[in-house]
């Protein structure tokens, strides 16, 4: 009765898609409209403008994203923040409600790209590709427990280290003498995850690597993908 009564109380601002009590169903109608979970993800690695936003997600129009980013707040999950002087202009982030669905996010990205449909080369942003590396990382391979490797991907910059159950990745200029790795967000993926030589992509000077080669060499294995499932299976 107690819970009858807590759920006639509250008022539902906007239409219900699913008449269902599941998790699940609420999950799909907070984030499941099309564009709104990869706008968690790009969010993901810290607040960014409506622009930056834009960019990142290509053949979103203006008037989506905002109705997805106004959809989001009203729901809790990403929040309008106003960034102090000298900047002075307003980003969207998550919430620490809304951080908290990196776990699943990354649950369903593993899952998915077992899937014979999966074109890793297809365009991605840099914040994608940040949390594939998030996704398939492999703890049991890591040798360099605190080693720190850098990104400079376009107008994008990220430091990751490595530790023993995950890797942390975070916004913020590479430290100088540090691995750091300058390429477009596509020509990386090739070399981590489609076997593309190093020395294949610096020759075209697609890839520019600075530090310890060594390194590198350790760091390329640490994210192998899971097999696919056969083209039988997935009928």
């Amino acid at each position: 009765m107690r819970l009858a009564k807590i759920t006639d109380k509250r008022k539902l601002t906007e239409k219900r898609w699913y008449d269902d009590a599941c998790g699940t169903a609420l999950a799909m109608e907070l984030v499941g409209e099309r564009w709104s979970l990869l706008i968690v993800r790009e969010l993901m690695f810290g607040p960014r403008r409506f622009g930056e936003l834009r960019a990142s997600l290509s053949g979103i129009s203006a008037n989506v994203l905002t109705q997805r980013l106004e959809g989001m707040a009203r729901a809790g999950i990403v929040a309008r923040i106003r960034l102090p002087p000298p900047a002075s202009v307003q980003v969207y982030g998550l919430t620490p409600w809304g951080h908290e669905s990196e776990t699943a996010i990354k649950e369903l990205g593993r899952w998915a790209v077992r899937s014979p449909r999966h074109d890793p080369s297809l365009p991605l942003s840099a914040a994608s590709l940040m949390m594939s590396l998030r996704t398939m990382y492999a703890a049991d391979r890591v040798t360099d427990r605190g080693a720190r490797i850098g990104f400079q991907l376009g107008a994008d910059v990220f430091v990751a280290e490595l530790a023993e159950k995950d890797i942390a990745i975070r916004r913020e200029d590479p430290v100088a003498g540090a691995l750091t790795l300058s390429a477009t967000p596509l020509v990386l993926a090739s070399v981590i995850y489609g076997g593309r030589p190093v020395g294949d992509a610096e020759a075209a000077v697609d890839l520019v690597v600075s530090g310890d080669r060594d390194l590198l060499s350790r760091f390329l294995t640490l994210f192998p993908l899971p097999a696919k499932i056969s083209d039988a299976a997935a009928v």
